[in-house]
């Protein structure tokens, strides 16, 4: 019977997803009213995946402790949503439910993975939420956060160097240090401070000189993760900022000189650094050594071959066999226990993010608000490309993981706060827009 539970249920979540990805491609269509309706259906598919995943669990391992972290995680969604909605009227009520829904994936990934891990990422959540409610007031209200570039650039240089010299290593790379026996990822903040820098700078102008200062800086950025040997980071500084440099001048020449040197960088790398070459190597062909270096790439393969189309089943798989599965990994455990067709909707819902990112820096007319929306719509889908190209063996895994997904405090964090100044943004141009109609 348990059986027979387990798979109605996964059918009907996949079904869920498919219909809350529609919903997600049809809202721009809309008019308002009708939009309000349809995060209306969203909001009460979020509700129907995590009670439908959190009973399926409950039945396989009889812990109570599921169905009522369940309930706290709903109340918490509800409260979240109703929240931005009383205190900022014109949220984009789209990207707060995109919010909700990659966390509750996460969250109740992790809690098939690890109860005790979920709960902190929870713990973290909740903090992240409090902690970035204040950010749209602010970007709404001070535009001296152009003024200050050198603030962004300088305080970013120290917090990577500090990792650089004194942080912990994990496989291979220096990602973190320990302040009061907290973890945290420094890099994961640098990204946004870093698009805050390039696009004061380049407000200011995009004359030669100016432009020399900020790819020093910008290159003393990627330099230093580089020594660090966190290359997935210095991969995605590298691209948002020569696609920022590139929407602000126009010019196609630092686009095609930009792209040649990040490719001879590429190449450099691998010849510098021992853990990109093992990495390249599993990538290539993980089959040769498949018990050492091949291991982590090889069974994610296995996971999401297994799970085919349609999954596994909640607790059907094994993906604990994966190595890190829990951060760099998330999308190969999706994929192994409900399905690619699951996994290709939450990659959808990705995409539908960065659309509106880019649809808010086409929309603002201040170039420094349009460099920050455009800067974080490509560390954003950057990041969801390295971590999902890592699982599936599209390109050598650089243990990038899936924002607000997998599992990490200092990532959940960082793309609260991304996700807050574009909230920011959108709130400042809805403003702006019934101003002038109440204008004329």
């Amino acid at each position: 019977m348990t059986n027979l539970i387990t798979d109605v249920a996964r059918y009907v979540m996949i079904f869920l997803i498919a219909f809350y990805t529609y919903l997600n491609f049809r809202y721009f269509s809309l008019d308002e009213e009708r939009q309000n309706r349809l995060c209306g259906r969203q909001n009460r598919i979020m509700v129907l995946i995590q009670i439908l995943a959190y009973g399926v669990m409950y039945l396989r391992t009889e812990d109570i402790r599921l169905p009522l972290f369940a309930a706290v995680q709903i109340v918490f969604f509800v409260a979240y949503i109703l929240l931005y909605r009383v205190f900022y009227p014109y949220v984009s009520r789209i990207l707060v439910n995109n919010v909700c829904i990659f966390l509750s994936i996460g969250l109740f990934m992790l809690s098939r993975l690890s109860f005790e891990k979920a709960e902190r990422q929870f713990v973290i959540v909740v903090v992240s939420a409090v902690f970035t409610w204040i950010i749209p007031f602010i970007m709404d209200r001070v535009w001296q956060l152009v003024k200050i570039p050198w603030v962004y650039g300088i305080l970013g240089l120290v917090l990577l160097g500090v990792v650089c010299l004194v942080g912990n290593t994990s496989f291979g790379a220096q990602l973190s240090i320990e302040i009061a026996g907290v973890t945290m990822q420094p890099s994961e903040f640098v990204k946004l401070s870093f698009v805050f820098f390039a696009a004061s700078m380049l407000y200011q102008s995009t004359e030669w000189k100016q432009v020399v200062k900020v790819t020093v800086m910008a290159a003393l950025h990627v330099l230093i993760l580089v020594l660090s040997k966190d290359l997935g980071s210095a991969f995605i500084f590298f691209v948002t900022y020569l696609f920022m440099l590139f929407v602000a001048t126009s010019n196609w020449l630092y686009l095609t000189a930009g792209s040649l040197s990040g490719c001879l960088a590429g190449v450099a790398a691998y010849g510098l650094f021992q853990h990109v070459r093992v990495r390249v190597m599993a990538w290539r062909d993980p089959w040769s050594d498949i018990e050492n270096k091949g291991y982590q790439v090889a069974q994610s393969l296995f996971a999401i071959g297994t799970g085919s189309w349609f999954g596994m089943g909640l607790y059907q798989g094994m993906p604990k066999k994966i190595p890190v599965v829990e951060k760099d990994f998330i999308f190969a455990a999706i994929s192994e226990e409900m399905g690619a067709v699951f996994a290709l909707c939450l990659l959808l819902i990705c995409l539908g993010c960065f659309l509106q990112f880019m649809m808010m820096a086409c929309k603002m007319q201040a170039l420094f608000y349009k460099l920050i929306a455009f800067g974080f719509g490509m560390l954003y889908i950057t990041q969801v490309f390295l971590a999902v190209g890592g699982a599936i063996k599209f390109i050598p895994s650089t243990g990038v993981t899936l924002p607000l997904v997998s599992y990490g405090g200092s990532s959940v964090l960082s793309t609260f706060m991304m996700f807050g100044v574009m909230q920011g943004l959108y709130i400042l141009k809805r403003s702006e827009e019934e101003e002038d109609g109440y204008d004329s």
